[in-house]
This record gives structure tokens, C-alpha cells and sequence, in this order.
């Protein structure tokens, strides 16, 4: 697996795992690859350190072990920003269920009045309305609807 940096046009700063680089390029071509905080699929490499092993005699560099650990309180901090992100995207979406491939397409088709929406859809469902060129986005979270089931 390979760690990569990715920049969005909006300028948000994500990181991806990718099998290779070559995986990387062909998800991005068929535009499964999407910024998780502004949904744009125009995303590129960004430039990034490379990872370098340390060696067993030496000691880390000031600051190192900050960036080697992961900070609970931050992580946290970053998951908390997501979902209140996604917590507005919510609220100012409909919620169409099993039929979101079906409205994404007929709003993108013009069929249907042009609205933001969420809903549920399967992988195929997913990547054939991307590969016809109607952006869509996974959500970082589990969607339960009002009514719903775990």
C-alpha cells in the first residue's frame, strides 16, 4: 500500500491509500477519486516528504515523535470537524434512500428539479454514475435515517 497526498482545486489537503501508483492514476481517470470535504474529483498528487526510516542508533529529531505518534485529541478534534461537516451536508439535503442513483441521474439528466441529496447506493450503482459523469461522494459516516434501523 502507498500513501498519497491529495489537493483538491479548493485547496483541502487529504490523505489516500492506494495498492500502487498506477492504481492511484486509474481510479482517478475513471473519477473515483474525490475530495471528502468539498466532493470535487479534480484532485492531484500533492507534494509530500518522503518517508524515510529511521535508523535503530539514532535518536529522532526535535518534534519528531510528534509527528511519528498519532495525538488522540487531535484525531478526535478531526473526526469531530467531519461529522459536523456531514451534519450540515445532511441538513441541507434530501434524503431519497435506495433511490439516489435513480434522482442523482435524472437531477444530473435534468429530469428532476437540481437539488442537493443523500442517500444510499451500491458500489456499482456508485461507480456507473461516475463514470457517466455525475459527481457523487461517499459520506465519511454512516447515514441513519429518522425512522431507520441500525
Amino acid at each position: 500500500m502507498i500513501i498519497f497526498d491529495l489537493k483538491c482545486p479548493s485547496g483541502h489537503v487529504f490523505e489516500a491509500w492506494f495498492g500502487s501508483s498506477d492504481e492511484f492514476d486509474d481510479q482517478q481517470a475513471r473519477g473515483l477519486v474525490s475530495c471528502p470535504l468539498c466532493g470535487s474529483s479534480q484532485v492531484a498528487k500533492a507534494p509530500m516528504a518522503p518517508a524515510v526510516p529511521a535508523k535503530a542508533n539514532s535518536r529522532p529529531a526535535a518534534g519528531a515523535s510528534e509527528l511519528a505518534t498519532a495525538d488522540p485529541e487531535r484525531i478526535k478534534a478531526m473526526l469531530a470537524t467531519a461529522a459536523a461537516v456531514q451534519k450540515t451536508m445532511l441538513e441541507n439535503s434530501e434524503a431519497v434512500g435506495d433511490r439516489f442513483a435513480d434522482e442523482a441521474r435524472a437531477i444530473h439528466l435534468g429530469e428532476a428539479a437540481a437539488r442537493s441529496i443523500h442517500g444510499r447506493a451500491t458500489r456499482e450503482q456508485a461507480e456507473s454514475l461516475v463514470e457517466d459523469g455525475i459527481p457523487v461522494a461517499p459520506l465519511p459516516f454512516p447515514v441513519v435515517e429518522p425512522g431507520e434501523e441500525n
